[in-house]
């Protein structure tokens, strides 16, 4: 089937229906200023930390530098980094092991059961320790302590996608980071640099 055209963040801010919210307003200038420059900035502390830790861990892990360099010098395009797998794969490792918000909470508005059986009272807070998720050795085998970017590389060398409830660097369904993509992309920039 034909893929529907993709649409960029302003574009749809400019378009959104505003019917069922009350202060937004998309053809206010002040407001499209300020959504963009959120957009841009929102992830600055996070991208930092996880370059830190990816950073550090590299200078640990000689051999998962050497093949990141290797990747760069071999498949570095400036309009595809999506080719450069094995650094999308290391960065994801990073966040894996070091995520950049290793706390995240939810709160149900009204009461509910989550799929284990048990109930939850509205407006109480659930903590989900996303540091220790990805430690679980019931989520990520027996070596869910080790930097092992391959677990991310399928058997052809594509990228292994992980469901977000499993890798939660980036929180889950439809409270998927908005600028997850754009993070994605200014770490990769610092990374080839």
């Amino acid at each position: 089937g034909e893929r529907e055209p993709s649409m960029d963040a302003l574009t749809y801010y400019m378009n959104v229906d505003t019917t069922k919210y009350k202060l937004l307003k998309p053809n206010n200038d002040t407001f499209l200023r300020d959504v963009t420059f959120s957009l841009l900035l929102a992830g600055r502390d996070t991208t930092s930390s996880v370059l830190t830790w990816f950073f550090w861990l590299l200078s640990k892990h000689p051999q998962v530098m050497a093949k990141i360099r290797h990747e760069i010098n071999t498949k570095f395009d400036p309009t595809d980094l999506e080719k450069l797998v094995y650094l999308h794969a290391a960065l994801n490792e990073s966040m894996r092991l070091y995520p950049p918000l290793p706390f995240n909470h939810k709160s149900p508005a009204k009461q509910d059961e989550l799929p284990s059986g048990h109930r939850v009272e509205a407006d109480s807070k659930i903590v989900i320790c996303i540091y220790a998720l990805g430690r679980m050795k019931s989520v990520w085998g027996e070596d869910a302590l080790d930097f092992k970017p391959e677990r991310w590389i399928t058997e052809n060398g594509g990228f292994r996608n992980e469901p977000s409830y499993k890798f939660m660097a980036f929180n889950a369904g439809p409270r998927t980071c908005l600028g997850k993509h754009l993070a994605f992309l200014q770490m990769k920039i610092v990374a080839v640099e």
